[in-house]
Parts: C-alpha cells; structure tokens; sequence
C-alpha cells in the first residue's frame, strides 16, 4: 500500500527556541552584506559586562513524501541574526568588536551549511521527523560548542591576534563551497 504523508515543520533558535505571535525582524545571512552596529537594535541589559551581544541561529522547514518506504525530502536551512535581541554599547565598541559579532552570525551560517549536507546525505526512514530532529539537536549542540570555543579563545575579541586568525579562519570556510 502507498502511503504519501507531507510534513512541514519550521524551527527558529535563538539561544533557545523561542515562538511568539509577532513575527520576529530577522536578517537572512548573506555573503555581500556585513552587520554594522545600525543593526544592533536591542536594549542593552542593565549591568551587563559584555560589550555586545549578537543573536544568531539556525532555521529549518522541510517537507517529506513517503513513498514505497522511500523518502524524499525538500529542505530549506537559513541562519538568521535577530536585530532586536542583539545589542551593542556605543562607547566601548569598535571595527574589531564589531567583526567578532559578525562571526558569529558567520559561523552560524557555517552550521546551517553543516545541516544542510547532513540532510543531503542522510536517507531517513518512516520516522522522518524525529530524524531530521535529532539532525537538528546535534547541529545546535556543535554551533553552541562551537561559538562557545570562538569566544574562549578570542577573549571575546579582546586577544586581538586570535580575532584576526578567526576572522581568517572562518573566511576561508565561508569561501569554500560544500
């Protein structure tokens, strides 16, 4: 017996997931355009030590036909950064402040593509949905190592020769193609 089952699904992180009624401003990362700090709009938190934040994360919404126990599965992952949750504090940001957050929105970009493939080379069973979540999970769970491990080693961008080697590191990854 064929069966077709549809399955559409679109998951937004944020740190965490996070759904509201009001749909969210949301850049769509994109190779021509770099963030500047007009693009910052979030309120600075009262008492916060860093010097900005940069809300960033992955998308994704697919749909599925099941077919003969055969899968095939449309795809769309994105990495968007998030105006409003991000913010800056004007008299202790600078171009070098400025590219530490633009690589983390580039290295969330870096992790959409690492889905991307995951779902390109997966062949997924009945169970489809629960699959392409946990595809999903392990992605968010390395790009929040990931971005953690950035950080640490760049001081948050104050050991300025590490923020120049990842500046470099993750340009050259973006310039290669999967």
């Amino acid at each position: 017996m064929d069966k077709n089952i549809i399955i559409s699904f679109v998951f937004l992180f944020l740190g965490a997931a996070c759904f509201s009624q009001d749909i969210e401003e949301a850049y769509l990362w994109d190779s021509k355009t770099r963030l500047t700090w007009d693009d910052f709009k979030g309120v600075v938190p009262p008492d916060s030590a860093p010097a900005a934040t940069t809300a960033s994360g992955i998308s994704y919404k697919y749909s599925a036909n099941l077919l003969h126990h055969e899968v095939k599965l449309d795809f769309e992952v994105n990495a968007f950064f998030y105006p409003n949750e991000s913010w800056y504090k004007p008299d202790v940001c600078n171009d070098l402040i400025l590219s530490h957050e633009q690589l983390h929105f580039d290295i969330s970009e870096l992790f959409a593509r690492k889905m991307r493939k995951r779902l390109n080379e997966t062949s997924f069973s009945d169970n489809v949905k629960a699959e392409i979540r946990k595809i999903y999970k392990e992605t968010l769970k390395a790009l929040s190592d990931f971005q953690d491990r950035y950080d640490w080693e760049t001081n948050f961008s104050r050991n300025r020769e590490q923020q120049l080697r990842w500046n470099e590191q993750i340009a050259k990854a973006l310039a290669e193609r999967d």
